[in-house]
């Protein structure tokens, strides 16, 4: 029997109407709300493409069920900036063209922009240590750092 669960995303209050409230939070995100930002990688957690903000904090939305973010403040990659006016943290990435096949960026951008609100000027190990839930297979793992430390220093 559909369900619906309420929650705010990027800012809107959103009611989902889904067959399983226990579904990947992920899933509500792309399926029902056409959200592309959140991708799926490994659907296990390993992996940090899904990765989202839950009330400020990272999560991995493929293994975040949606009863868990009932009410709660969900914020995206869209919901961070548009192509108009890109937040802090995404500008930095393209500034530093941190990107090469691009699969990875919204974890990438959505832990920096985590590790950017609670620590204002991080070192190289405080980015690498926030960022170490994130695979990257292109390489431009120097060039994301560089994209953070950017950031930073834009505020």
């Amino acid at each position: 029997m559909p369900t619906s669960v309420s929650l705010e995303v990027n800012g809107r209050a959103i009611v989902v109407i889904v067959d399983d409230p226990g579904m990947p939070l992920l899933y509500a995100l792309r399926d029902s709300l056409e959200l592309k930002g959140p991708r799926f990688g490994c659907g296990l957690g390993q992996c940090g493409t899904c990765a989202v903000l839950l009330d400020g904090e990272p999560v991995l939305s493929c293994e975040t069920p949606l009863t868990k973010v009932v009410n709660r403040k969900v914020v995206t990659l869209e919901g961070l900036g548009t192509p108009e006016k890109p937040s802090r943290v995404q500008q930095a990435f393209i500034d530093e063209q941190a990107a090469q096949c691009g699969y990875c960026l919204n974890g990438m951008i959505m832990q920096a922009t985590a590790l950017l609100a609670k620590t204002q000027n991080p070192t190289v190990p405080q980015i690498k240590k926030a960022l170490t839930g994130n695979l990257c297979r292109c390489g431009t793992h120097l060039r994301i750092i560089r994209a953070v430390q950017r950031a930073a220093r834009s505020a």
